[in-house]
Protein backbone atom coordinates (compact mmCIF):
# COMPACT_ATOMS: atom_id res chain seq x y z
CA UNK A 1 0.00 0.00 0.00
CA UNK A 2 2.86 2.24 0.55
CA UNK A 3 3.72 4.59 -2.37
CA UNK A 4 7.14 3.29 -2.79
CA UNK A 5 5.19 0.74 -5.29
CA UNK A 6 4.69 2.26 -8.03
CA UNK A 7 2.08 1.32 -10.50
CA UNK A 8 2.96 -0.87 -13.34
CA UNK A 9 3.04 0.45 -16.63
CA UNK A 10 0.61 -1.79 -17.91
CA UNK A 11 -2.26 -0.05 -15.72
CA UNK A 12 -2.65 3.64 -18.40
CA UNK A 13 -4.86 5.52 -17.38
CA UNK A 14 -8.88 5.12 -17.88
CA UNK A 15 -10.28 7.22 -20.38
CA UNK A 16 -7.70 10.21 -20.67
CA UNK A 17 -4.16 11.49 -19.58
CA UNK A 18 -4.04 12.35 -16.32
CA UNK A 19 -3.97 15.91 -15.49
CA UNK A 20 -1.13 17.84 -13.23
CA UNK A 21 -2.64 19.16 -10.04
CA UNK A 22 -2.46 22.93 -8.89
CA UNK A 23 1.47 21.89 -7.31
CA UNK A 24 2.34 19.60 -10.28
CA UNK A 25 4.29 19.63 -13.83
CA UNK A 26 3.99 16.33 -15.43
CA UNK A 27 5.78 15.63 -18.54
CA UNK A 28 4.15 12.70 -20.66
CA UNK A 29 4.20 10.82 -23.36
CA UNK A 30 0.94 10.57 -25.57
CA UNK A 31 0.42 6.77 -25.81
CA UNK A 32 -2.73 5.33 -27.25
CA UNK A 33 -2.20 1.74 -26.37
CA UNK A 34 0.14 -1.12 -24.19
CA UNK A 35 3.05 -2.37 -25.53
CA UNK A 36 2.82 -6.52 -25.09
CA UNK A 37 6.30 -6.26 -22.98
CA UNK A 38 4.27 -4.55 -20.77
CA UNK A 39 1.89 -7.04 -19.68
CA UNK A 40 1.42 -9.22 -16.82
CA UNK A 41 2.72 -12.74 -17.13
CA UNK A 42 3.55 -14.08 -13.66
CA UNK A 43 1.36 -14.41 -10.31
CA UNK A 44 4.15 -11.94 -9.19
CA UNK A 45 3.68 -9.31 -11.71
CA UNK A 46 -0.34 -9.15 -10.95
CA UNK A 47 0.08 -9.53 -7.25
CA UNK A 48 2.54 -6.43 -7.76
CA UNK A 49 0.15 -4.48 -9.99
CA UNK A 50 -2.99 -5.09 -6.90
CA UNK A 51 -0.02 -3.23 -4.71
CA UNK A 52 -0.20 -0.45 -7.73
CA UNK A 53 -3.86 0.03 -7.42
CA UNK A 54 -3.63 0.58 -3.52
CA UNK A 55 -0.61 3.10 -4.62
CA UNK A 56 -3.34 4.88 -6.87
CA UNK A 57 -5.70 4.68 -3.68
CA UNK A 58 -3.57 6.52 -1.38
CA UNK A 59 -3.01 9.22 -4.07
CA UNK A 60 -3.15 13.05 -2.45
CA UNK A 61 -6.51 13.52 -4.67
CA UNK A 62 -8.04 10.43 -3.28
CA UNK A 63 -8.21 8.68 -0.31
CA UNK A 64 -5.29 10.92 1.01
CA UNK A 65 -6.65 14.05 0.33
CA UNK A 66 -9.01 15.56 -1.73
CA UNK A 67 -11.95 12.92 -1.53
CA UNK A 68 -12.66 13.81 2.29
CA UNK A 69 -11.56 17.42 2.05
CA UNK A 70 -13.95 18.28 -0.94
CA UNK A 71 -16.96 16.33 1.10
CA UNK A 72 -15.73 18.86 4.47
CA UNK A 73 -15.43 22.12 2.32
CA UNK A 74 -18.52 21.88 -0.03
CA UNK A 75 -20.84 21.04 3.22
CA UNK A 76 -19.78 23.15 5.25
CA UNK A 77 -22.03 25.44 6.91
CA UNK A 78 -20.17 27.97 9.00
CA UNK A 79 -17.92 25.54 11.39
CA UNK A 80 -14.93 25.67 9.38
CA UNK A 81 -13.53 28.52 7.42
CA UNK A 82 -10.75 28.43 4.72
CA UNK A 83 -8.70 31.20 4.44
CA UNK A 84 -6.01 29.87 2.30
CA UNK A 85 -4.94 31.27 -1.01
CA UNK A 86 -5.47 28.48 -3.71
CA UNK A 87 -8.72 29.47 -5.85
CA UNK A 88 -9.61 26.02 -6.69
CA UNK A 89 -10.37 24.86 -2.47
CA UNK A 90 -12.10 28.03 -2.27
CA UNK A 91 -14.15 27.20 -4.99
CA UNK A 92 -15.56 24.16 -2.91
CA UNK A 93 -16.15 26.56 0.42
CA UNK A 94 -17.81 28.75 -1.36
CA UNK A 95 -20.06 26.35 -3.08
CA UNK A 96 -19.16 27.62 -6.96
CA UNK A 97 -17.15 24.72 -8.81
CA UNK A 98 -15.65 25.73 -11.97
CA UNK A 99 -15.90 23.09 -14.69
CA UNK A 100 -12.02 23.43 -14.87
CA UNK A 101 -11.13 22.93 -11.12
CA UNK A 102 -8.20 20.86 -11.03
CA UNK A 103 -8.94 19.31 -7.97
CA UNK A 104 -12.26 18.03 -9.71
CA UNK A 105 -10.07 16.77 -12.22
CA UNK A 106 -7.26 15.11 -10.26
CA UNK A 107 -10.03 12.83 -8.13
CA UNK A 108 -11.73 11.91 -11.54
CA UNK A 109 -8.83 11.06 -13.73
CA UNK A 110 -6.84 9.26 -10.18
CA UNK A 111 -9.53 7.11 -9.18
CA UNK A 112 -10.38 5.69 -12.98
CA UNK A 113 -6.59 5.00 -13.18
CA UNK A 114 -7.12 3.24 -9.91
CA UNK A 115 -9.95 1.48 -11.00
CA UNK A 116 -8.21 0.33 -14.75
CA UNK A 117 -5.46 -1.07 -12.41
CA UNK A 118 -8.00 -3.22 -10.60
CA UNK A 119 -9.13 -3.84 -13.90
CA UNK A 120 -5.92 -5.19 -15.15
CA UNK A 121 -5.80 -7.24 -11.85
CA UNK A 122 -9.10 -8.61 -12.67
CA UNK A 123 -8.47 -9.17 -15.83
CA UNK A 124 -5.01 -11.70 -15.31
CA UNK A 125 -6.31 -13.67 -12.18
CA UNK A 126 -5.50 -16.67 -14.13
CA UNK A 127 -1.83 -16.04 -14.11
CA UNK A 128 -2.18 -15.63 -10.22
CA UNK A 129 -1.37 -18.54 -7.47
CA UNK A 130 -4.14 -20.86 -6.91
CA UNK A 131 -3.96 -20.17 -3.19
CA UNK A 132 -3.76 -16.93 -3.65
CA UNK A 133 -6.68 -16.01 -6.18
CA UNK A 134 -9.29 -15.09 -3.86
CA UNK A 135 -7.62 -12.85 -2.01
CA UNK A 136 -6.02 -10.89 -5.24
CA UNK A 137 -9.72 -11.23 -6.87
CA UNK A 138 -11.38 -9.57 -3.35
CA UNK A 139 -8.77 -6.78 -3.12
CA UNK A 140 -9.32 -5.54 -6.67
CA UNK A 141 -13.00 -5.71 -6.38
CA UNK A 142 -12.46 -3.92 -3.14
CA UNK A 143 -10.60 -1.27 -4.51
CA UNK A 144 -12.66 -0.83 -7.60
CA UNK A 145 -15.73 -0.36 -5.69
CA UNK A 146 -14.45 2.24 -3.62
CA UNK A 147 -13.33 4.34 -6.09
CA UNK A 148 -16.99 4.07 -8.13
CA UNK A 149 -18.23 4.59 -4.84
CA UNK A 150 -16.95 7.81 -3.76
CA UNK A 151 -17.25 9.03 -7.72
CA UNK A 152 -21.17 8.34 -7.52
CA UNK A 153 -21.58 10.30 -4.51
CA UNK A 154 -18.93 12.86 -6.17
CA UNK A 155 -20.44 13.30 -9.35
CA UNK A 156 -23.93 12.11 -9.16
CA UNK A 157 -26.89 12.88 -7.67
CA UNK A 158 -27.61 11.17 -4.16
CA UNK A 159 -29.48 7.90 -3.99
CA UNK A 160 -32.73 9.60 -2.08
CA UNK A 161 -32.45 12.78 -4.20
CA UNK A 162 -35.09 11.83 -7.00
CA UNK A 163 -35.20 8.49 -8.84
CA UNK A 164 -31.64 5.94 -8.87
CA UNK A 165 -33.24 4.66 -11.56
CA UNK A 166 -32.57 7.21 -14.39
CA UNK A 167 -30.88 9.97 -12.36
CA UNK A 168 -26.96 10.42 -13.89
CA UNK A 169 -24.37 8.60 -12.14
CA UNK A 170 -20.76 8.04 -13.23
CA UNK A 171 -19.29 5.78 -16.00
CA UNK A 172 -18.75 1.93 -15.00
CA UNK A 173 -15.87 0.32 -15.89
CA UNK A 174 -15.79 -2.73 -15.56
CA UNK A 175 -12.71 -3.84 -17.83
CA UNK A 176 -9.48 -2.83 -18.42
CA UNK A 177 -8.77 -0.33 -20.98
CA UNK A 178 -6.09 -0.96 -23.49
CA UNK A 179 -6.78 1.07 -25.93
CA UNK A 180 -7.34 4.97 -26.41
CA UNK A 181 -10.04 5.30 -28.77
CA UNK A 182 -13.70 5.33 -29.34
CA UNK A 183 -14.20 2.59 -27.27
CA UNK A 184 -13.40 3.92 -23.78
CA UNK A 185 -15.65 6.97 -24.73
CA UNK A 186 -18.32 5.42 -22.62
CA UNK A 187 -21.51 7.09 -21.09
CA UNK A 188 -22.56 7.78 -17.44
CA UNK A 189 -24.53 5.08 -15.83
CA UNK A 190 -27.34 5.65 -13.26
CA UNK A 191 -26.59 5.91 -10.17
CA UNK A 192 -28.88 2.68 -9.44
CA UNK A 193 -26.41 0.70 -11.51
CA UNK A 194 -23.57 2.30 -10.28
CA UNK A 195 -24.42 1.18 -6.86
CA UNK A 196 -25.60 -2.38 -7.91
CA UNK A 197 -21.92 -3.21 -9.28
CA UNK A 198 -20.64 -1.21 -5.89
CA UNK A 199 -22.47 -3.74 -3.66
CA UNK A 200 -21.91 -7.04 -5.90
CA UNK A 201 -18.05 -5.92 -5.44
CA UNK A 202 -18.04 -5.52 -2.06
CA UNK A 203 -19.53 -8.47 -1.58
CA UNK A 204 -17.47 -10.37 -3.60
CA UNK A 205 -14.37 -8.66 -1.77
CA UNK A 206 -16.00 -9.76 1.89
CA UNK A 207 -16.17 -13.03 0.88
CA UNK A 208 -12.49 -13.85 -0.69
CA UNK A 209 -10.53 -11.27 1.08
CA UNK A 210 -9.13 -13.14 4.67
CA UNK A 211 -10.14 -11.85 8.05
CA UNK A 212 -6.09 -11.18 8.49
CA UNK A 213 -4.71 -9.10 5.75
CA UNK A 214 -1.77 -6.99 6.82
CA UNK A 215 -2.32 -3.20 6.11
CA UNK A 216 -4.54 -4.27 3.00
CA UNK A 217 -8.21 -4.42 2.61
CA UNK A 218 -9.84 -7.42 4.54
CA UNK A 219 -13.28 -9.30 5.46
CA UNK A 220 -14.15 -6.26 7.68
CA UNK A 221 -13.28 -3.51 5.42
CA UNK A 222 -15.38 -5.51 2.56
CA UNK A 223 -18.20 -5.15 5.60
CA UNK A 224 -17.81 -1.95 6.42
CA UNK A 225 -17.70 -0.28 2.97
CA UNK A 226 -20.74 -2.21 2.40
CA UNK A 227 -22.54 -0.46 5.88
CA UNK A 228 -21.78 2.82 4.27
CA UNK A 229 -23.05 2.04 1.36
CA UNK A 230 -26.65 0.84 2.69
CA UNK A 231 -26.54 3.85 5.09
CA UNK A 232 -26.34 6.19 1.89
CA UNK A 233 -29.51 4.07 0.48
CA UNK A 234 -31.23 4.27 3.59
CA UNK A 235 -31.05 0.62 3.58
CA UNK A 236 -30.90 0.85 8.03
CA UNK A 237 -31.47 -2.74 8.83
CA UNK A 238 -28.70 -4.26 6.21
CA UNK A 239 -26.05 -1.20 7.18
CA UNK A 240 -26.45 -2.18 11.01
CA UNK A 241 -25.97 -5.78 10.21
CA UNK A 242 -22.80 -4.52 7.93
CA UNK A 243 -21.67 -2.90 10.70
CA UNK A 244 -22.73 -5.57 13.23
CA UNK A 245 -20.05 -8.01 11.35
CA UNK A 246 -17.02 -5.49 11.44
CA UNK A 247 -17.92 -5.16 15.90
CA UNK A 248 -18.47 -8.83 15.86
CA UNK A 249 -15.58 -10.16 14.19
CA UNK A 250 -13.41 -9.35 17.25
CA UNK A 251 -10.51 -7.99 15.72
CA UNK A 252 -10.37 -4.58 16.06
CA UNK A 253 -10.79 -2.26 19.80
CA UNK A 254 -11.52 1.37 20.51
CA UNK A 255 -7.87 2.44 21.42
CA UNK A 256 -7.98 4.06 25.00
CA UNK A 257 -8.41 7.61 24.57
CA UNK A 258 -9.34 9.69 21.16
CA UNK A 259 -6.26 11.47 21.25
CA UNK A 260 -4.63 8.15 20.57
CA UNK A 261 -6.25 7.09 17.37
CA UNK A 262 -4.47 10.27 15.62
CA UNK A 263 -1.52 10.97 17.25
CA UNK A 264 0.77 7.35 15.99
CA UNK A 265 1.84 6.91 12.45
CA UNK A 266 1.13 3.78 12.49
CA UNK A 267 -2.20 1.79 12.14
CA UNK A 268 -3.87 1.31 15.50
CA UNK A 269 -6.38 -1.15 17.03
CA UNK A 270 -9.34 0.56 15.68
CA UNK A 271 -8.58 1.20 11.94
CA UNK A 272 -10.73 -0.88 10.25
CA UNK A 273 -9.16 0.70 6.96
CA UNK A 274 -6.31 2.85 6.92
CA UNK A 275 -4.02 4.42 4.23
CA UNK A 276 -0.40 4.49 4.76
CA UNK A 277 1.93 7.00 4.60
CA UNK A 278 5.36 6.90 5.00
CA UNK A 279 8.26 9.60 4.98
CA UNK A 280 9.19 8.09 1.19
CA UNK A 281 6.09 9.13 -0.19
CA UNK A 282 6.41 10.95 -3.27
CA UNK A 283 3.20 13.14 -2.47
CA UNK A 284 1.37 15.47 -0.27
CA UNK A 285 -0.84 14.40 2.26
CA UNK A 286 -3.25 16.93 1.45
CA UNK A 287 -5.44 16.55 4.54
CA UNK A 288 -2.08 17.42 6.56
CA UNK A 289 -1.25 20.12 4.67
CA UNK A 290 -4.48 21.98 4.45
CA UNK A 291 -6.31 21.33 8.34
CA UNK A 292 -2.66 21.40 10.61
CA UNK A 293 -1.34 24.37 12.08
CA UNK A 294 2.47 22.89 11.55
CA UNK A 295 1.54 23.09 7.68
CA UNK A 296 -0.41 25.64 5.79
CA UNK A 297 -3.15 26.17 8.20
CA UNK A 298 -5.31 26.89 5.50
CA UNK A 299 -9.27 25.58 7.25
CA UNK A 300 -9.56 27.29 10.53
CA UNK A 301 -12.50 25.04 13.28
CA UNK A 302 -14.62 28.03 14.40
CA UNK A 303 -16.63 28.49 17.39
CA UNK A 304 -20.18 26.84 16.47
CA UNK A 305 -17.88 23.63 15.86
CA UNK A 306 -16.48 23.83 19.06
CA UNK A 307 -19.73 24.05 21.09
CA UNK A 308 -21.19 21.12 19.44
CA UNK A 309 -19.02 19.15 22.53
CA UNK A 310 -19.98 19.04 26.21
CA UNK A 311 -17.08 20.12 28.62
CA UNK A 312 -15.92 16.50 29.95
CA UNK A 313 -15.51 15.44 25.77
CA UNK A 314 -12.30 15.14 25.08
CA UNK A 315 -12.94 15.47 21.45
CA UNK A 316 -13.77 19.02 22.23
CA UNK A 317 -9.81 19.53 23.43
CA UNK A 318 -8.83 17.52 20.51
CA UNK A 319 -7.99 21.44 19.02
CA UNK A 320 -4.80 23.76 19.16
CA UNK A 321 -7.08 26.72 18.21
CA UNK A 322 -8.11 27.60 14.92
CA UNK A 323 -6.76 24.14 13.79
CA UNK A 324 -8.02 20.35 14.64
CA UNK A 325 -5.01 18.30 15.63
CA UNK A 326 -6.36 15.15 13.78
CA UNK A 327 -3.86 15.48 10.91
CA UNK A 328 -0.93 16.92 12.56
CA UNK A 329 1.24 13.74 11.88
CA UNK A 330 3.01 14.87 8.73
CA UNK A 331 3.35 11.19 8.22
CA UNK A 332 0.60 9.89 10.24
CA UNK A 333 -1.81 7.24 8.31
CA UNK A 334 -5.43 8.37 7.03
CA UNK A 335 -8.07 6.75 8.95
CA UNK A 336 -10.11 5.77 5.94
CA UNK A 337 -12.83 3.65 8.09
CA UNK A 338 -12.61 3.43 11.78
CA UNK A 339 -14.27 1.26 14.60
CA UNK A 340 -16.05 4.55 15.92
CA UNK A 341 -18.02 4.83 12.39
CA UNK A 342 -19.35 1.22 13.13
CA UNK A 343 -20.52 1.68 16.34
CA UNK A 344 -22.52 4.43 15.18
CA UNK A 345 -23.69 2.99 11.67
CA UNK A 346 -25.23 0.35 13.68
CA UNK A 347 -26.56 2.28 16.01
CA UNK A 348 -28.49 4.61 13.78
CA UNK A 349 -28.81 1.35 11.39
CA UNK A 350 -30.60 -0.07 14.23
CA UNK A 351 -32.36 3.17 15.38
CA UNK A 352 -34.00 3.69 11.95
CA UNK A 353 -35.19 0.32 11.05
CA UNK A 354 -36.90 -0.16 14.41
CA UNK A 355 -37.44 -3.92 15.88
CA UNK A 356 -35.28 -5.92 17.73
CA UNK A 357 -31.61 -4.60 17.51
CA UNK A 358 -28.44 -6.12 16.06
CA UNK A 359 -25.64 -6.46 18.08
CA UNK A 360 -26.72 -3.85 20.58
CA UNK A 361 -29.45 -1.27 21.75
CA UNK A 362 -28.82 2.22 19.92
CA UNK A 363 -28.25 3.56 23.03
CA UNK A 364 -25.02 1.40 24.38
CA UNK A 365 -23.19 1.64 20.81
CA UNK A 366 -23.62 5.66 21.33
CA UNK A 367 -22.54 5.34 24.55
CA UNK A 368 -19.22 3.47 24.03
CA UNK A 369 -18.13 6.10 21.53
CA UNK A 370 -18.79 8.18 24.23
CA UNK A 371 -17.21 6.78 27.06
CA UNK A 372 -13.94 6.31 25.62
CA UNK A 373 -14.19 10.51 24.49
CA UNK A 374 -14.94 10.96 28.01
CA UNK A 375 -18.93 12.25 27.47
CA UNK A 376 -21.29 12.39 29.71
CA UNK A 377 -23.68 9.12 29.36
CA UNK A 378 -26.85 9.08 27.76
CA UNK A 379 -29.84 7.76 29.57
CA UNK A 380 -31.86 7.43 26.19
CA UNK A 381 -31.36 8.33 22.76
CA UNK A 382 -33.18 9.90 19.90
CA UNK A 383 -32.03 9.88 16.49
CA UNK A 384 -30.65 13.64 15.94
CA UNK A 385 -28.48 12.63 19.42
CA UNK A 386 -26.89 10.28 17.38
CA UNK A 387 -26.58 12.16 13.60
CA UNK A 388 -24.75 14.61 16.07
CA UNK A 389 -22.60 11.86 17.63
CA UNK A 390 -21.46 11.17 13.81
CA UNK A 391 -20.67 15.11 13.54
CA UNK A 392 -18.48 15.30 16.78
CA UNK A 393 -16.59 11.81 16.11
CA UNK A 394 -16.45 11.59 12.58
CA UNK A 395 -15.44 15.63 12.08
CA UNK A 396 -13.29 16.60 9.43
CA UNK A 397 -13.20 12.69 8.34
CA UNK A 398 -14.87 12.86 4.81
CA UNK A 399 -18.30 12.40 6.08
CA UNK A 400 -20.63 15.56 6.36
CA UNK A 401 -21.26 16.40 2.59
CA UNK A 402 -22.90 12.43 2.40
CA UNK A 403 -24.43 12.51 6.06
CA UNK A 404 -25.95 16.16 4.66
CA UNK A 405 -27.23 14.83 1.18
CA UNK A 406 -28.54 11.62 3.18
CA UNK A 407 -30.31 13.23 5.90
CA UNK A 408 -31.90 16.15 3.98
CA UNK A 409 -29.77 18.92 5.44
CA UNK A 410 -29.30 22.35 4.33
CA UNK A 411 -25.84 24.19 3.97
CA UNK A 412 -26.92 27.62 4.44
CA UNK A 413 -29.53 28.73 1.93
CA UNK A 414 -28.45 26.11 -0.07
CA UNK A 415 -31.05 22.41 -0.07
CA UNK A 416 -29.49 19.32 0.27
CA UNK A 417 -30.55 18.77 -3.53
CA UNK A 418 -28.95 21.99 -4.77
CA UNK A 419 -26.87 21.41 -7.74
CA UNK A 420 -23.79 23.16 -6.16
CA UNK A 421 -23.06 20.57 -4.26
CA UNK A 422 -22.56 17.95 -6.56
CA UNK A 423 -19.15 18.21 -8.60
CA UNK A 424 -19.29 18.72 -12.22
CA UNK A 425 -18.07 16.35 -15.01
CA UNK A 426 -14.11 18.35 -15.44
CA UNK A 427 -14.65 19.93 -19.00
CA UNK A 428 -11.63 18.16 -20.33
CA UNK A 429 -13.59 14.88 -20.27
CA UNK A 430 -16.44 16.05 -21.83
CA UNK A 431 -14.05 17.89 -24.21
CA UNK A 432 -12.57 14.60 -25.00
CA UNK A 433 -15.46 11.97 -24.55
CA UNK A 434 -18.92 13.51 -26.71
CA UNK A 435 -21.24 10.19 -24.64
CA UNK A 436 -20.82 11.88 -21.84
CA UNK A 437 -23.23 14.47 -20.34
CA UNK A 438 -22.54 17.48 -17.68
CA UNK A 439 -24.85 17.64 -14.72
CA UNK A 440 -27.05 20.56 -14.06
CA UNK A 441 -25.95 24.05 -13.78
CA UNK A 442 -22.76 23.62 -14.79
Amino acid sequence: MKKIFHSLAVASLLLTVPLASCDKKLDINPKDSIDAANALNTSADVEAALVGAYDGLSDNDLYVGNIPFISELLADNGEIDFVGTYVQPRQFFQKSVLVNNSFVAGVWNNAYNTINIANNVLANLDKVTASRKDRVEGEAKFLRAAMHFELVRLFGKDWNDGSPQSNLGVPLVLTPTKQLDASVQVPRNTVAEVYAQVIKDFQDAEAKIPASNGFFATKASAAGMLARVYLQQSRFADAAAAANRVIASGRYSLVSSYADEFTTTTNTSEDVFAMQVTSQDNTTDNLNSYFSGSQRGDIEVLQPHLDLYGPTDERGEFFDAPYSLKFDQQYGNVKVMRLAEMYLVRAEGNFRAGGTPVGATPLADVNTVRARAGATLLTAVTLPQILLERRRELAFEGFRLHDVKRNKENVGTLPYNSPQLVLPIPQRELDVNPNLKQNPGY
